[in-house]
């Protein structure tokens, strides 16, 4: 167990919207049992069941909205603002002062799909459009809209890393905190609520799994498996509380892992390839950063999406890391893959992991692609003190970051 100093970065709240569970205890119940909720996408705009994945189910504006009067909130806002207000209250956030908190929404571009059906639907009469598109189309209208709703008047921005974007946020909030700049900062992954087109360019590209793969739309997620064919989408939004021990202690809250060391490493890559020696670059910079050697990591959260090279790169990576050791499972194949909600959301699996001593099962896992030791079909009880959590974006974008458990 780590000894703290009062200056520790930790995490002391958490919030998740997720197709497998709303709100972190019926998520975590959802993960341990291995409860995917893939089948054809049903949302307008996603090319009448062309495609699979996992949307949320019967999932409405949170309240909050409607209290404040803000119309117009795009679905990637109502999610992100019911995902806070469980970070918030968890961490009793109403007890810091609001100028002194701050947050960081990553991700970009994210409601193409509203803003394809919006443009079908004025596309004859631009003139009708509604004057507050103007603000809402903007990803910093999430920024906005959660500032308003509670109250955040120390810094608010977004982060733009593709599918590393909830990553990055964490990292970004994290450095905010351990220099000063804040004394609390939330880390969202924002649901990137993409559409038709957006499927069907994943789909060409072949990074995506088609519909007609499997005989079930549960069997197509199976990263690091012989049969993957790519990724499955899933609509998942997370956040996360940062702050230093002593602010925690402060209002009696009992944090849930340390942010031992973080890293970023940029490719200098356009294309969509993955890099091995970007990625195993990116598990030096943060084990570096923490004072960790490899054989200190017990447990490590892939990116792994089910991509025919990339789960490849990734486990050559690891390899050469020196972290065969370690356990290993994936979350995306219970998730789906959350894009820019993606990082956040398996941090914040990582985060309960460590904390309960229990790892989830990876769904499909039936081949792997390496010798690893995985965990496969069923949930594992292990000592898992220190984890490492990777994530990469398309444009060579790729993030590390390293979390000790609090006992």
């Amino acid at each position: 167990m780590p000894k703290l100093a009062d200056t520790s970065v930790v995490i002391s709240g958490l919030g998740v919207v997720s197709p497998i569970g709303l709100g972190v205890e019926n998520f975590w119940s959802a993960l341990l049992s291995g409860s995917s909720r893939f089948s054809t996408l049903k949302r307008d705009g996603r090319g009448e069941q062309r495609f699979i994945g996992a949307e949320l189910a019967d999932f409405s504006a949170p309240s909050l909205l409607t209290e404040h009067r803000i119309r117009g909130a795009l679905f990637s806002a109502q999610v992100a603002v019911e995902a806070l207000s469980q970070a918030w209250s968890s961490a009793d956030l109403n007890a810091v002062d609001s100028t002194e908190v701050g947050l960081v929404v990553g991700g970009s571009n994210l409601s193409q799909r509203e803003q394809a059906l919006l443009f079908a639907q004025y596309q004859d009469r631009p003139a009708f459009v509604r004057p507050s598109h103007a603000v809402s189309f903007l990803d910093t209208d999430i920024c906005g809209i959660c500032t308003q709703v509670f109250g955040i008047h120390a810094q608010a921005l977004t982060v733009g890393a593709a599918s590393a974007s909830g990553q990055l946020a964490l990292i970004q909030a994290y450095n905010a905190v351990k220099c000063g700049q804040v004394q609390t900062c939330i880390a969202m992954g924002a649901l990137q609520d993409i559409g038709e087109l957006q499927l069907q360019a994943f789909q060409s590209l072949g990074a995506m799994a088609p519909k007609d793969g499997f005989a079930t739309a549960n069997e197509a997620s199976r990263p690091f498996d012989q049969r993957r064919q790519g990724f499955v989408y899933g609509e998942n939004c997370a956040a996360i509380v940062i702050e230093t021990l002593a602010s925690a202690q402060r209002r009696a809250i009992k944090p849930l892992a340390q942010i031992a060391g973080t890293g970023v490493v940029i490719d200098g890559n356009r294309a969509t390839n993955p890099s091995e020696q970007g990625e195993l670059g990116v598990i030096k910079q943060a084990l570096s950063e923490a004072g960790w050697s490899a054989k200190h990591i017990d447990y490590v959260n892939p990116h792994g999406t089910g991509s025919i090279i990339g789960d490849q790169t990734e486990l050559s990576a690891l390899k050469k890391a020196g972290l065969e050791h370690a356990l290993i499972n994936t979350t995306k194949s219970i998730t789906g893959h959350g894009l820019s909600g993606a990082g956040t959301v398996e941090l914040l699996a990582t985060t309960l992991q460590l904390h309960h001593q229990r790892l989830h099962p990876s769904l499909n896992l039936q081949q792997p692609i390496g010798e690893f030791c995985w965990v496969k079909e069923k949930a594992l009880d292990a000592d898992v003190q220190r984890a490492l959590s990777l994530s990469m974006g398309f444009g060579g974008i790729n993030t590390a970051v390293c979390l000790e458990r609090i006992a």
